[in-house]
């Protein structure tokens, strides 16, 4: 809608602060002939403050992108790029020519080129507004990159025209998405989905509603973004407040997730709020305010792709996931979707294959538009049968009386308060992933649901694992208690039911049958709530598999390094439930095991995200009267404790530095080794947490957290903690139960050493 008369007068006068042509900016010409390489640490073109530079970024391992960023923030945030569709390696060069800028790989094929709007360049500029610039002798601007923008709208900058911001693909991969924001012909402002990997429209999921009148969007060097109409009415509001573009940098971004948001980042080092902060109030913090109900696409696969779901989360970010029974095509691009994991329903009526499947039920859950039945007047009891029954249907939606049968792929699905009702997801129930719920489920088949978990499976033992698992589901149909493998082999599970996650070690240490025996059997008797019970193993030669309880949320590290990131009381539970655990291992247990493998693969989130320690095929039994074993070198690299490289005998010390690196994981968010890192000192995490807390910059490891940010007493604490972990010297190293005691806050941490003085001291 328009704004009043007095609401115009007000914006017109700021819109007035507009920067209308960028070549009235102070600036700083760079000539012809000049050139950028696309090398680590090469020096790119500054704008005169400095706020912004123009050059190449290493994008992880994937090669290098041509682009501008805020220069002056740790996060060196990229708001244009001209290559996220072909990134080039190391060695391409972009240089300044009278026909505009050119980007050529190494060897000499031409990548990109900016379009200028006549001939004879004479010189560039990177300006303060963050616009990189072309012009001719005479300063007429020939080419701009505020005219050819990518996902980012900053102060002075405006969207018209064929103009459009295109979302990038993920996070960190910078090649167009499938969502856009432009002011369509038609006048209205619109969000839609492209017929991906094409650009065309698809689905419009938000629109200002200005069909005829609207015209250009505009953000303001007061902070405000509006879309204006040709005679300069301000139609639509985008944003409901401000700040200073003196005290804070800003963005505005049409985020991998499809949805528009504004940011500020205060530029003062000394804020306390020193981090990209979501700009709008809570009533309008994005756009649209609900991403995963926003889209109801007829083709298409929703805000989180085919056969998941999607929960908007605190954050307002939008979270995928599968439902029980399938697992994600890709777990590095959770967008992606998700496939079933067991054999569809036969159709051939002789097969009787109805007979092995069930209905579990999610509330307030649905796939709109992937519908090809529709009952009313019917009940939940009649809609769950109508769907066993029916070899073609995947889910039913039962809601008020009426029923929706829906076929594969599902689409836009989402789980919301505001859905209501129920689905009813067909799994089969004798290879599934499903916590078959649902007081109308009737329980068929096997006492026993064998659990396939994806978080412990490696890709090389998949196969193996299934065919061990598929003579176990034969032989079970025949047996009341069921048995596993065979009896002199493995522990017998009851008649309970249970889930159950399977793995097949791989590269274990040959030290005999009768030790690995012997080690499994004391790993059984541990019982505690930060450890994940093991239930059954079999070792046949060189065949050995453990039987675990299934954790519904999966790893740590996939929890902490996804897109979907816990927050800061969540990672201080969990670094409590994983030290309390290891202190039961090594002082409470009947027999004191060193775990030898404690990284974030290692660390499973139960229902309530509690951490519980698993994977103990790598782990050492000591004797009652034993304190230290010699072995060879167990665990994970980053994780490692210096000692096992110097054939020094191995203590339980050697879980406290795998802890302690992870310790610093949680706290930071962010692994232990990140070649990729903006500056070398922090590429090795525990090097840079160090540095940090002998400099006093804690804050710089947890900058982007606010609630961290708001919590630096016990962050430092933690970090302490860490570094006394990692101490290289493993007579430094507190034990597990000191280290409970200081996270805790009971026992006081005292000041620790340059973990790395005792190499020094040799």
């Amino acid at each position: 809608m328009a704004l009043s008369p007095p609401h115009v007068l007000c914006f017109f006068v700021l819109s007035l602060t507009l920067i209308s042509t960028s070549t009235a900016q102070t600036q700083r010409n760079i000539s012809l002939g000049s050139s950028l390489l696309a090398v680590n640490n090469n020096l790119p073109w500054e704008s005169p403050s400095g706020d912004f530079a123009f050059g190449f970024q290493k994008i992880g391992q994937d090669g290098f992108l041509l682009a501008i960023w805020f220069n002056k923030i740790p996060e060196k945030t990229v708001v244009w790029s001209a290559n996220g569709n072909n990134l080039v390696q190391e060695g391409s060069k972009v240089e300044l020519t009278k026909l505009g800028l050119i980007l050529n790989d190494p060897k000499g094929n031409q990548i990109w080129e900016s379009e200028i709007s006549g001939t004879g360049v004479d010189h560039g500029a990177m300006l303060d507004t963050g616009n990189f610039v072309l012009a001719n002798q005479n300063s007429t601007s020939l080419w701009e990159s505020f005219n050819e923008p990518t996902d980012t709208l900053l102060p002075t900058q405006t969207l018209a025209g064929d103009m459009k911001l295109i979302a990038r693909y993920s996070e960190v991969n910078y090649s167009n998405g499938r969502y856009r924001f432009a002011v369509q012909t038609n006048g209205n402002l619109e969000l839609y989905t492209t017929t991906f990997p094409l650009d065309g429209n698809n689905y419009a999921y938000w629109s200002s509603l200005t069909e005829g009148v609207g015209d250009t969007v505009i953000f303001n060097q007061s902070g405000f973004i509006f879309l204006e109409a040709e005679n300069g009415t301000i139609l639509n509001m985008l944003s409901s407040k401000a700040s200073s573009t003196q005290d804070f940098y800003q963005r505005a971004i049409l985020e991998y997730d499809g949805v528009f948001r504004q940011y500020v980042y205060p530029k003062s080092s000394g804020s306390s709020s020193r981090g990209w902060n979501m700009m709008w109030t809570q009533s309008s913090t994005s756009i649209p305010p609900n991403i995963c109900t926003s889209i109801r696409e007829d083709t298409g696969g929703g805000a989180c792709g085919y056969n998941s779901y999607c929960i908007l989360g605190n954050d307002q970010r939008p979270n995928c996931y599968c439902p029980n029974g399938y697992t994600f095509i890709d777990a590095n691009d959770e967008m992606k979707g998700c496939k079933p994991i067991f054999e569809p329903q036969s159709c051939d009526e002789d097969s009787r294959d109805v007979d092995h499947f069930d209905l579990y039920s999610m509330d307030n859950a649905d796939w709109p538009l992937s519908d090809y039945e529709h009952f009313q007047g019917v009940t939940e009891d009649w809609c769950r049968k109508a769907c066993l029954g029916d070899c073609f249907c995947t889910v039913a939606i039962f809601r008020n009386g009426e029923c929706w049968k829906k076929r594969i792929p599902l689409s836009n699905g989402r789980i919301d308060p505001s859905v209501g009702g129920k689905a009813l997801i067909k799994v089969r129930h004798d290879n599934s992933t499903s916590n078959l719920s649902g007081a109308d489920s009737k329980k068929k088949g096997p006492s026993t649901l064998v659990i396939i978990g994806s978080v412990l499976l490696s890709s090389s033992v998949f196969l193996n694992v299934l065919l061990l698992l598929a003579a176990f589901l034969a032989f079970s149909h025949f047996n009341k208690k069921v048995k596993v493998f065979r009896r002199d082999r493995v522990l017998t599970l009851d008649d309970s039911e249970i889930l159950i996650a399977v793995k097949k070690l791989d590269n274990v240490v040959k030290e005999g049958e009768k030790e690995f025996k012997a080690e499994v059997t004391a790993i059984g008797r541990t019982n505690h709530k930060n450890l994940v019970q093991l239930i059954g193993f079999c070792n046949e030669g060189q065949n050995r598999l453990l039987v675990y309880e299934f954790m519904s949320n999966g790893s740590l590290a996939s929890f902490l390094f996804g897109t979907s990131r816990p927050n800061w009381d969540q990672r201080v539970q969990i670094a409590l439930g994983t030290a309390r655990g290891l202190a039961y291992l090594h002082e409470e247990c009947s027999t004191q095991i060193i775990h030898c493998d404690i990284k974030p693969q290692n660390i499973l989130l139960d229902d309530s995200y509690t951490a519980r320690i698993s994977d103990f095929g790598l782990a050492k039994i000591l004797k009652t009267d034993q304190t230290r074993t010699t072995t060879g070198i167990r665990g994970t690299k980053g994780y490692v404790a210096p000692e096992w490289f110097r054939n020094m005998p191995v203590t339980f010390k050697v879980d406290i530095y795998s802890f302690g690196i992870l310790l610093l994981e949680l706290v930071c968010c962010r692994k232990n080794f990140e070649l990729e890192a903006e500056e070398d000192m922090k590429i090795v995490l525990s090097d840079w947490a160090y540095d940090s807390y002998a400099s006093g910059t804690l804050e710089f490891l947890v900058e982007n957290d606010e609630a961290a940010m708001e919590d630096m007493k016990r962050v430092k604490k933690f970090v302490m903690v860490a570094i006394w972990c990692i101490q290289e010297d493993p007579s430094m190293r507190p034990t597990m139960k000191k280290v409970v005691q200081m996270l805790e806050g009971t026992v006081e941490v005292s000041v620790p050493p340059d973990p790395t003085s005792f190499i020094s001291s040799l």
